[in-house]
């Protein structure tokens, strides 16, 4: 099964308690795409980069399986750039730079052999943006997943509202839920955005883990205790690529699938944390991520 992931391909400089980055490789789309990467090999990406998106990066996607005919470079314009420090707690961070660069101009148009891909990752984009991408598929994807913000329920609302009745899958984090939902409780908010369209809600909690609304059934995944968060940079977007390549490897998009596809995705988050970027999800063998699913297995595992 084809998975195609539409997000941003960036540099990010990120400065935590534990120390500082400088310009390195960063983005949903690259988060989404070298996650999914450890699961399932046919993955599309469609991005847009500057003439300074060094060839390595490119060159780092393929060799990890990634297509990456859909990434346009704009030889003239600089890449996407954010950068941001993180409080101690690593809850909280202060956004110090944002340049949209060729972002700003993103205009997407999808690769024929793109229209047919039966899994689509919308990462969090203008949901203009997202919308056109959906209408560019030859047939609707067996699955849309969707990422969005705080941002475009402030600035895009009628846009927002028309794309998420368009897909199945609508992942947040507590604080976008209740906004677009109206309302505090999570489980209230989830029924409320699943009246807008999506059978599916996944909020994101951070350290405290992902709970999963399908129709009328809820699952929790917990987030694994570490040692060290790093950089939690990539950790949702890493959550989304584990969670989507499941459901993709396996052609399964049962609640019984999309439980096992959350504890997946809440495994790839943690490896992500771990190290500055995407160091440690490039670093993790098969072997490393079966050795964190036991784990998950012994941390919710009792008798009664």
């Amino acid at each position: 099964m084809s998975l195609l992931v539409v997000g941003t391909v960036a540099f990010d400089e990120i400065e935590t308690s534990l120390g500082k980055t400088g310009r390195i490789l960063g983005g949903a789309g690259t988060y989404v795409g070298l996650s999914a990467s450890h699961l399932i090999s046919d993955i599309r990406m469609s991005a847009v980069v500057g003439g300074d998106f060094p060839q390595k990066y490119l060159n780092l996607f393929a060799g990890r399986g990634l297509d990456i005919q859909g990434i346009d470079v704009i030889p003239d314009q600089k890449t996407f750039y954010w950068s941001g420090r993180y409080h101690d707690n690593m809850n909280q961070r202060d956004t110090l730079a944002t340049e949209l660069n060729v972002l700003a101009g993103f205009d997407p148009v999808l690769p024929e052999e793109y229209r047919d891909s039966r899994f689509l990752m919308l990462g969090n984009l203008t949901p203009s943006i997202q919308r056109k991408v959906i209408e560019q598929m030859n047939e609707r994807p067996k699955l849309i997943c969707m990422d969005t913000m705080n941002f475009w329920m402030d600035t895009a609302w009628k846009d927002l509202l028309d794309v998420v009745s368009m897909v199945d899958i609508l992942a947040v984090n507590e604080e976008e839920a209740r906004q677009l939902s109206g309302k505090h409780s999570l489980v209230q908010a989830a029924r409320k955005i699943q009246t807008m369209g999506p059978p599916c809600v996944i909020v994101k909690r951070g350290e405290h883990g992902a709970l999963l609304f399908y129709e009328d059934q809820k699952f929790y995944a917990p987030a694994m205790p570490l040692d060290d968060v790093v950089d939690p940079t990539g950790a949702g977007d890493s959550f989304a690529g584990g969670f989507m390549g499941y459901l993709c490897k396996h052609d399964d998009i049962s609640f019984e699938s999309m439980k096992n596809a959350l504890i997946f995705g809440a495994a790839l988050a943690s490896f992500s944390v771990e190290k500055f970027g995407t160091e440690r999800l490039l670093e993790i063998t098969d072997e490393d991520i079966q050795e964190r699913l036991v784990d998950f297995v012994k941390l919710v595992s009792f008798s009664l």
